[in-house]
């Protein structure tokens, strides 16, 4: 049997993660109670059959007599409580810590009804009061575990003056003291294995937990890394505006002179450094257009297979490269909505293997269920072991240049925003990158929070 047991949301080491989206820590908060409201469902159909073993035994076996009629009821009573959980968890209302704390309260006094048609608290298995304050205390929020103690307390005093004694058979050797020692061993065992299995889950699930919140940790600190690496970029950009007028501005005189004009050389040169500088304020109006730029505004309609292909036509007219494979097998075609953040991150991948294999870069389009999945290949030495293993993390770079590692990690960053993951192989001969993006991140329905 296979029991989750996630711990409560009230938590106070969740409380300094920042949620996901809207509605975020609502959401978790409720599911995290659906798997406890779960988890206490499987335990009371545990409860069930223990509970009508140990009746069958008690009563058949050692012919104690017992009222039956009584304890089924109590035992129908679980059972209906059950199907009433799974109904709960098959709507949509939301699972509270409270409705908790009432399932345990209903389980403790299923049990103390239990206890007290068989001898209150003499019953050797009243010590299972203390299973259930332990999953109170892994399950439920301090003040209801503290109330759940001080209803167990008082139910085991309620024992002790007010109950059904039942009349033990004496034959066989048989006696009161090792009827009962027979039940604490039982009870024993029973209490200790479920406690081991209960506990060891949450262990795990805290391991889990702990692994998670660093992960969101790490996530935050690399998203703040990119918020001020796009200030740096926005302020550049601006500072860059001036400068880069006055040079155009200067090779237009230049071009107007007639020693320029007399050399044809010369004024070739000139041409090409104006195109040049036409070129960089095209860049730098990109920046800043892209860091001031919201989802829907300015933004232009197209499908994948148009956009793919005039991304890769323009980055092979800019960067010019030897030999360029380009297969786009997406079919079929879908709308979406063109993201200069999504070109600047293909161009980066493609920059990347370029730079890896001037003489060669291979770049497939396909589509896998919901999914856009881009591959990049190079034929160059591939990804070192170390490289390899931390991709996607800042300054993770062969190229020895300072901020070198900076395009792959704003790659994995942005396809993560999207939803999308990204994966690196080597190859026989080269290396692989693979984007798989999610296409209701692509298209008017699927924009992302920013």
């Amino acid at each position: 049997m296979s029991i989750s047991i996630a711990r409560p949301h009230h938590d106070k080491r969740f409380l300094t993660v920042p949620p996901t989206g809207q509605g975020g820590a609502a959401s978790n908060a409720d599911v995290t109670n659906r798997k406890n409201l779960l988890l206490l469902i499987q335990l009371r159909w545990l409860a069930v059959a223990g509970q009508v073993l140990t009746i069958l035994v008690t009563r058949y076996w050692f012919a104690i007599p017992l009222p039956l009629t009584e304890m089924a009821g109590v035992v129908l009573f679980l059972v209906g409580l059950n199907i009433f959980s799974l109904l709960a968890l098959r709507g949509n209302r939301r699972i509270s810590n409270a409705q908790l704390f009432v399932a345990l309260i209903f389980d403790m006094a299923a049990l103390t009804t239990q206890l007290y048609l068989s001898g209150g608290a003499s019953n050797p298995f009243v010590s299972l009061y203390l299973l259930q304050i332990t999953l109170g205390a892994a399950l439920l929020a301090p003040w209801s575990t503290w109330l759940l103690v001080v209803a167990a307390s008082a139910c085991f005093v309620f024992l002790i003056f007010v109950f059904q004694p039942i009349a033990i058979p004496h034959h066989g050797g048989s006696d009161l003291l090792a009827l009962h020692l027979r039940g604490m061993f039982i009870c024993f065992v029973l209490a200790a294995g479920l406690i081991v299995i209960f506990m060891t889950r949450i262990n795990r699930n805290l391991r889990e937990r702990d692994a998670y919140l660093a992960d969101l940790r790490q996530r935050s600190a690399e998203e703040d890394h990119i918020v001020r690496m796009g200030l740096l970029a926005s302020g550049a950009a601006h500072e860059l505006g001036t400068p880069l007028s006055t040079i155009s501005v200067i090779l237009s005189d230049w071009r107007q002179m007639r020693g320029v004009k007399r050399n044809r050389e010369l004024s070739e040169d000139v041409v090409e450094m104006q195109a040049q500088v036409e070129r960089c304020k095209s860049i730098v109006t990109g920046i800043l257009m892209s860091s001031g730029q919201a989802r829907g505004e300015g933004t232009i309609r197209t499908t994948i297979r148009r956009f793919l292909d005039d991304l890769v036509q323009e980055w092979r007219v800019s960067r010019q490269p030897l030999k360029l494979d380009y297969g786009n097998g997406f079919e079929p075609d879908e709308q979406i909505v063109s993201d200069t953040a999504l070109m600047q991150v293909i161009f980066n991948v493609l920059d990347n293997a370029q730079e890896a294999s001037h003489h060669w870069v291979g770049i497939t389009a396909e589509r896998l269920d919901e999914k856009l999945v881009l591959s990049v290949e190079d034929r160059g030495p591939g990804f070192d072991k170390d490289i390899l293993a931390a991709l996607g993390q800042p300054y993770m770079s062969s190229k020895g240049r300072p901020g070198g590692g900076l395009g792959l990690f704003l790659v994995f960053n942005v396809v993560r925003k999207l939803g999308g993951d990204v994966s690196a192989r080597n190859m026989a001969k080269g290396a692989c990158v693979t984007l798989s993006l999610p296409l209701a991140a692509l298209t008017d329905g699927g924009d992302r929070e920013t």
